[in-house]
């Protein structure tokens, strides 16, 4: 699904809840439990916590029965799948002379018609096909519970078309078709300090916002676009486009995000974590803050000076914050950050990274009283 960064937040998806023990080799070593693992589990599946921990255990005997049966098998080996209600591992076999063996494992056998090796061949076919693949399929999968192959179609696409490239495709291979509402579409997650893109620049998120509508974005620099500029993320995936921007005079500007893009509360550290936001102020003269943007990184130092004027090239902006953090071009609109508390976005300076300089930024609040923002949090 998208990037995968471990300053993301944690999260478990697994099926519902279930109780029972199932049998446990005393072979078999059991893997040490992850607290933030065994927090998730009890969350999110509404667990007591030594409902969790016996959940994880039968899970993870089931994970090491699964390698040892599927080699063990061979090409009788039909599948398998935790059942959450017996805490088993059920094994599906082709082979009735088979079932025993599953059994003196310590799973729970089932005769079934197709083996795995049939179904990823279907599988495998329709992947070669997928470039002729109509609009309407969506994508495809092993259902080992059913034994099948399962092909996801739009339902409110779905023609005559769509079941004549099926019947083509698949032949005679064990093929169920489920109608889905919506075409899935890849996530990504919009973070402070990230690299974002404007035509043949590059400027850096400030902070994920929401509108009074519910819509969501990021506030930036006014600088980095006008209103109606598109705008592309870290990865090059289209983002939005510039809903407001005010340069000279002030240096904000509040970008909407499409839905592929998620606002998270958190500000990027470049070192593989991200700084929690949780609200917005104004930190006094003196006060650490630091700066994240996408051409340097993660940088330190304190508030100097707060209602500066600044005479740039392209103009004067008022009322922004001066400090002795460093940046370069590029760390544009990227956030500042003081504790958990965002303080504004980066507009410009002097000097740089290497020998040391001064940096400017616009306080948040100010962008957010003018396009009726909040920001998100964590």
């Amino acid at each position: 699904m998208s990037r995968k960064r471990t300053l993301r937040l944690a999260s478990a998806a697994l099926l519902v809840a279930g109780t029972a023990t199932a049998a446990v080799s005393p072979a078999v070593a059991a893997t040490p439990l992850d607290p933030d693992m065994l927090a998730a589990v009890q969350r999110d599946l509404g667990l007591t916590e030594q409902q969790a921990r016996t959940r994880l255990a039968q899970e993870d005997t089931a994970r090491r029965l699964d390698e040892t049966l599927s080699r063990s098998l061979g090409d009788s080996f039909g599948g398998a799948h935790f059942d959450a209600a017996s805490g088993a591992l059920v094994v599906g076999v082709t082979d009735a002379a088979k079932l025993a063996e599953v059994e003196d494992a310590g799973a729970t056998a089932r005769l079934v018609r197709h083996s795995s090796a049939e179904l990823d061949a279907a599988v495998a076919a329709l992947d070669r096909a997928e470039a002729s693949a109509p609009a309407s399929i969506t994508g495809w999968y092993v259902d080992e519970r059913a034994n099948t192959v399962v092909v996801d179609v739009q339902a409110a696409l779905r023609d005559a078309a769509t079941d004549g490239y099926l019947a083509e495709t698949t032949g005679d291979a064990p093929v169920r078709v489920d109608e889905v509402t919506e075409a899935p579409r890849t996530l990504y997650d919009l973070v402070g300090g990230d690299a974002f893109y404007m035509g043949g620049g590059r400027c850096s998120v400030g902070f994920p916002v929401r509108s009074s509508s519910g819509a969501s974005g990021m506030v930036t620099a006014g600088h980095c676009g006008t209103a109606g500029t598109s705008a592309s993320g870290y990865n090059q995936a289209a983002l939005g486009s510039f809903q407001g921007s005010s340069f000279p005079g002030n240096d904000y500007a509040w970008v909407s995000a499409n839905g592929n893009w998620t606002p998270r509360g958190l500000v990027n550290m470049y070192n593989g974590s991200g700084r929690a936001v949780s609200g917005h102020s104004v930190a006094p003269t003196g006060s650490s803050v630091c700066r994240s943007g996408s051409t340097t990184g993660w940088h330190c130092g304190s508030v100097q000076a707060l209602n500066q004027t600044v005479r740039y090239a392209e103009g004067t902006v008022s009322g922004l914050t001066q400090t002795n953090v460093c940046a370069e071009p590029g760390d544009s609109g990227g956030s500042f950050i003081s504790g958990n508390s965002a303080q504004g976005t980066t507009s410009g300076g002097s000097g740089n990274c290497s020998s040391g300089g001064t940096t400017y930024f616009q306080p948040v609040g100010e962008a957010l009283s003018a396009y009726g923002l909040s920001l998100v949090t964590n």
